[in-house]
């Protein structure tokens, strides 16, 4: 059997952030929905996940009606089972990231960030699996001092760092 690759680019808001993971449950929907409220009330979120069995369906869910249909719109582009895509708007990956990893269904996270993502797929006989992502652009350089000072001064621009 001969197995075909392929690149998928995700399509996503400048200003927003995804969450590309890999799940086994029916219920992941509710859980991460869940788990993103809990963390940040008040959160803007869509969720779109794909079923490998059963119905075979997409589940959604989320806070904004837009951002369920974007990440529903990628989630159908990509095609793969249990594969789920949460677009995330006024936050970042890491407010909720280690609670999502922490979900008793998630198995992997592929991608967090706002950077363009090109998701790598193998298509077999019975549908498409996610082999990787291509997160942003290859490195131009290594940084130097003022390079170092800027990425500090912007971490503490941000309220993450003292």
């Amino acid at each position: 059997m001969t197995v075909e690759t392929c690149s998928v680019p995700l399509e996503f808001p400048e200003g927003t952030n995804i969450i590309l993971g890999y799940s086994h449950f029916i219920k992941t929907v509710e859980d991460l929905t869940e788990i993103i409220s809990t963390a940040v009330p008040g959160a803007e979120f869509g969720i779109a996940f794909s079923e490998a069995s059963g119905d075979k369906l997409v589940r959604y869910d989320g806070t904004d009606a837009e951002l369920e249909k974007i990440a529903v719109d990628n989630i159908l582009r990509i095609s793969a089972g249990h594969t789920f895509l949460i677009i995330l708007k006024n936050l970042y990956p890491i407010n909720v990231l280690n609670a999502i990893k922490g979900c008793q269904e998630v198995g992997s996270i592929f991608a967090a960030t706002s950077n363009p993502v090109e998701v790598i797929l193998a298509k077999g006989t019975r549908g498409n699996g996610v082999i990787g992502v291509v997160d942003g652009f290859s490195p131009v350089g290594v940084e130097n001092e003022n390079d170092k000072n800027t990425r500090r001064k912007f971490l503490r621009e941000i309220n993450y760092k003292k």
